[in-house]
């Protein structure tokens, strides 16, 4: 059972956005984390989150995780091969920008990038890790190199399970001088990509239809069950939100008690966060590669730059519910005004005007 973190925790918590630490790797690419030591929220929540680079020609080697998470590509193109638990054959995924996955536990993974790729890939994930061995930070396992599992295991318990002699299982395990990522030999053959393997894995953000698309305001794409099935197995939501320059993202909660995981993927603008009796918890500007949490039932609200911002979040629920506080389909618009009235302890006059308002926009404000 995860430890509740009292409000009084919370509300002292450091909200502010971060950026990951270098992790390990080398020639291949590398792997970077945030830390809970760092953002505090990783650990109250139970969420990790990490990011990996590949250089062409860079190999992030077979593992598995403590965690179900949510893969995100933020940049290039490469491979996904994916060993979905008690499958007979590996899926070999072709992935590029855009593209989301789920990945449940006990999927073990690879990636690599092309050797003739002119970009790195950079992938996001974020989980939950409240089934793993340190909350707020994934633990991967790797199958093979310096760190994987069998080289922990002596010759003889090698030997017997993969019915080798001593000396081959010994030069075996040994081999692959590398750690979590390694850089491909020139000409290497690796699998190759299967278009169909993406089917009912992959939902590309940049191509789903839109869940919102507010002119001069923003647009949204939604992953949940319907359009990613595998979520539900994962147990998390998530969106990809763009909004246009000057923008307003209304003032929002997540109604099922579910935390708001948010990586900005690019462009900069201001945050505030409300919390525990109207107080202002965060108030900061937030830019590309950084990432936030919001708290449970804390109210969220972001103001893009002059460039725009675009935001991948995950949501702790896989079919999240929201409640915006302004806009056509804000709770304002659903009261009655008696008690609009008596709560703001104003004239009908003022009432009627407030009511006015917003009655065509919803969710994201252009500027006027």
């Amino acid at each position: 059972m995860v430890q509740r973190t009292s409000n009084a925790e919370v509300m002292s918590m450091d909200l502010s956005p971060k950026r990951p630490a270098k992790a390990y790797g080398g020639d291949g690419g590398a792997y970077y984390d945030w830390s809970p030591a760092d953002l505090p929220m990783l650990g109250a929540a139970s969420i990790g989150a990490a990011k990996l680079h590949l250089a062409a020609r860079g190999l992030s080697l077979p593992s598995y995780s403590d965690s179900a998470k949510v893969a995100y590509v933020l940049q290039g193109a490469g491979v996904c091969g994916l060993v979905l638990p008690e499958a007979a054959k590996e899926k070999v995924i072709p992935v590029k920008e855009g593209d989301a996955l789920a990945l449940p536990f006990g999927a073990v993974t690879w990636w690599h990038n092309a050797q003739d790729s002119s970009a790195e890939l950079v992938v996001l994930f974020l989980g939950d890790t409240s089934k793993g061995h340190v909350p707020g930070k994934f633990i991967n396992f790797q199958l093979t190199g310096a760190t994987g599992i069998f080289t922990g295991f002596s010759t003889e318990f090698v030997a017997r399970a993969w019915d080798l002699d001593q000396d081959s299982a010994a030069k075996l395990v040994s081999t692959q001088p590398g750690s979590g990522i390694v850089k491909l030999a020139p000409g290497h053959k690796m699998p190759e990509p299967r278009a169909e393997d993406r089917e009912g894995m992959v939902l590309n953000c940049f191509e789903a239809p839109l869940d919102v698309d507010i002119k001069g305001g923003g647009r949204v794409v939604v992953l949940n069950t319907a359009n990613l099935p595998l979520v539900k197995e994962v147990g998390l939501g998530a969106d990809l939100v763009r909004i246009d320059g000057h923008s307003m993202c209304s003032p929002g909660f997540s109604c099922d008690s579910a935390y708001q995981v948010t990586y900005i993927v690019r462009g900069s603008g201001r945050v505030q966060v409300v919390g525990i009796d109207g107080t202002r918890v965060l108030e900061t500007r937030a830019e590309g590669g950084c990432l936030f949490i919001v708290p449970r039932f804390f109210v969220v609200s972001k103001i893009a730059d002059e460039t725009g911002m675009e935001w991948f979040s995950i949501i702790t629920t896989p079919n999240p519910i929201f409640s915006h506080l302004a806009g056509r389909t804000s709770v304002w618009k659903a009261i009655s005004p008696a008690v609009l009235e008596s709560s703001f302890n104003t004239t009908p006059e003022m009432e009627k005007m407030f009511r006015s308002k917003r009655l065509d926009s919803e969710i994201f404000f252009a500027p006027n």
